[in-house]
């Protein structure tokens, strides 16, 4: 009975461990969606202020 409760644990244990490492690997793959999210936000937010620094300087020189 003892050898049986003891596999029992053991097996539990590796359960625990394979859902700590599943868990593990989703919040490390979110992380990288995040950051991929926000490197894209920050190219398209940089694209914008480039091109309205470019309709800026257009609009100056056509005043002068």
């Amino acid at each position: 009975m003892k050898t049986n409760r003891n596999r029992s644990t053991a097996m539990n244990l590796m359960y625990e461990n394979l859902a700590r490492a599943q868990m593990s690997a989703r919040l490390g793959e979110a992380q990288e969606l995040r950051q991929g999210y926000h490197l894209a936000r920050s190219r398209r937010l940089s694209r914008k202020a480039e091109q309205a620094a470019q309709q800026a300087r257009l609009a100056l020189a056509r005043a002068l």
